[in-house]
């Protein structure tokens, strides 16, 4: 049976949901109830038509920044140093570009205008974040997410030049490492993810571990980036030289 929520801010746990993850109906994306959320391991997933819904997939696909992978051709965009990378400066433009980018196998947007409102909301509280890669001055790429305790809930992300999200993704990365945020949340499966290390995790140590990770402090305010892209390498254990031969 699938929860219907009420203006309370409640949810049900998520062991209760249904087997595609579905665990309530209803609400709204307001700030305390998008915390609550992410702190029981539920995140909204609206569909055309249809009240908003919450899920809490088993298996949950993480990747923690300390086993990411990087691949060689990845290794030498970050090391030329091709995109300027920035953090919070156009948090809005960058959720947009996400939802306007299309997908394959995918009709539309799950991000509608109702997310873009509270997530924007979020990010003016300080819990939402977005990284951006910039190319002479235009916004080429990017992802956004939410930051609580040492977790970070990766929403999307976009790119209108060759890897540009996957660089600015790597950078996250390598600012997580340093920030102790030590679990990525990546909802549900993609080849994209899964190269850079991403793996599948029974929904029980997803939430086990979540626990643990929410009672953290969080890292609220605006981020600012401050690795050069030689740093970046160093700081996911990589040698900056070795990646450009």
């Amino acid at each position: 049976m699938v929860f219907l929520l009420s203006d309370a801010l409640a949810f049900p746990p998520p062991e209760r949901a249904s087997p595609e993850g579905l665990v309530a109906i209803g609400g709204d994306v307001a700030p305390q109830r998008l915390l609550l959320a992410y702190s029981q391991g539920i995140f909204p997933w609206p569909t055309q038509g249809a009240p908003l819904l919450w899920f809490s997939p088993d298996p949950r696909f993480v990747l923690q920044p300390r086993a990411a992978v990087i691949g060689r051709t990845l290794k030498k965009q970050i090391a030329r140093g091709r995109y300027e990378l920035r953090a919070d400066t156009r948090f809005v433009d960058v959720m947009r570009a996400c939802a306007a980018v299309p997908r394959p196998g995918q009709a539309g947007t799950w991000i509608t205008d109702e997310l873009v409102a509270g997530y924007t909301r979020l990010h003016e509280l300080g819990f939402a974040h977005s990284i951006e890669a910039y190319e002479d001055g235009d916004l080429v790429g990017g992802l956004y997410g939410v930051s609580l305790g040492r977790a970070f809930f990766g929403e999307s992300m976009f790119a209108l030049r060759p890897d540009a999200s996957k660089v600015a993704f790597a950078t996250a990365l390598a600012h997580f490492l340093r920030w102790g945020i030590d679990l990525v949340d990546c909802q549900v499966p993609t080849a994209h993810l899964a190269s850079f290390g991403a793996v599948a995790w029974p929904r029980a140590r997803f939430l086990a571990v979540l626990r643990e990770t929410v009672a953290h402090p969080s890292r609220v305010g605006a981020w600012t980036l401050d690795q050069t892209p030689q740093e970046v390498l160093s700081n996911l254990g990589l040698a900056p030289r070795d990646a450009l031969s």
